[in-house]
């Protein structure tokens, strides 16, 4: 039987021959690799009994992503069962040189320092229920107000028996989010995972080990994690990658890994970001709807479209 891990190096390869596509000069200072990192189910059948959910009727397999957010591209991946520990996974995965954005459900202050170990930075949301002592408070410029930010703040993390997990200062920003009243917002969980609430505003707070960043470019940091969620909907939705052609957790694994890597060669093939109009014309061309000129040309197209907004 074939390995799913024996694909690894390559799709791991295939993320090192990336190039950044975002060009937000504001993260030009970052100097490091930003990376979101997320779990996402996918739909099991009752008969694939590895994949524990919630009971034997429903299962469910999990997508453990790595992504590199500039150059939009998955750069590591392990599938479980639906149980399978996000933080875990992360522990895996950690390699130096790397900034992760993530959400509430890694906010582990042992995490956090094992991170810091990998030689690694980390901007986290916090729960909200987090505690802390303050060391200074920062002032705030005109670009961190008109970010959200409301507070930025200098501490050590945790309360008494949580201090040694984490034993390092770090900046705690308080970002204010103004939601749109007019527009209905879907119920959400909140950061504590224990209620949900439909407010369209509300406050986050972000933690880091980066005292060198502004406030403003911390807030941005953590909204390019939705990123990793676009790409999700791009994965699910688009790619198809919820028609099950294995019933074993390693036959699932191949699946993801090969749809990982097309989605891969698509960005290094085209410069962008995968649409569902390139998606749809590769189909075209593999079915024999489209021939090779066709498809040459829509590719030559995405590049010189690329090539102004370089220009730009």
């Amino acid at each position: 039987m074939f390995d799913a891990d024996l694909i690894v190096p390559l799709l791991k390869e295939l993320a090192r021959k990336a190039c950044p596509i975002e060009k937000d000069p504001k993260l030009k200072d970052i100097e490091q690799i930003l990376t979101a990192v997320d779990g996402t189910l996918l739909p099991a059948l009752p008969k694939m009994l590895w994949a524990l959910w919630l009971d034997e009727e429903h299962r469910a397999a999990k997508l453990h992503l790595e992504f590199d957010i500039q150059s939009h591209i998955p750069s590591n991946a392990k599938i479980t069962d639906g149980n399978g520990n996000e933080k875990i996974a992360l522990r895996g995965f950690l390699s130096p040189d790397k900034l992760y954005t993530l959400d509430a459900g890694y906010a582990e202050y042992k995490l956090f320092k094992e991170i810091k170990k990998a030689e690694s930075s980390f901007v986290v949301r916090l729960r909200d229920n987090a505690v802390w002592d303050t060391i200074e408070e920062r002032s705030l410029t005109k670009d961190d107000k008109d970010a959200g930010v409301t507070r930025d703040i200098v501490a050590w993390l945790g309360s008494k028996s949580k201090k040694d997990d984490y034993p390092f200062p770090v900046r705690i920003i308080e970002v204010f989010h103004e939601g749109n009243g007019s527009v209905r917002r879907k119920s959400r969980v909140s950061s504590k995972k224990t209620f949900r609430t439909k407010d369209t505003d509300y406050t986050m707070l972000l933690v880091t080990d980066r005292m060198d960043l502004s406030a403003e470019i911390i807030a941005l940091v953590y909204r390019y994690r939705w990123q990793i969620e676009l790409f999700f909907r791009w994965f699910k939705c688009i790619l198809g990658c919820t028609n099950l052609l294995a019933l074993s957790q390693n036959g699932l694994t191949i699946q993801v890994y090969c749809a990982l890597m097309a989605s891969m060669l698509i960005t290094l093939w085209t410069g962008r970001k995968p649409t569902k109009r390139t998606f749809e014309m590769l189909n075209f061309y593999f079915m024999g709807w489209a021939d090779d000129e066709e498809i040459t040309d829509h590719i030559e197209k995405l590049k010189e479209i690329n090539e102004k907004n370089d220009q730009v």
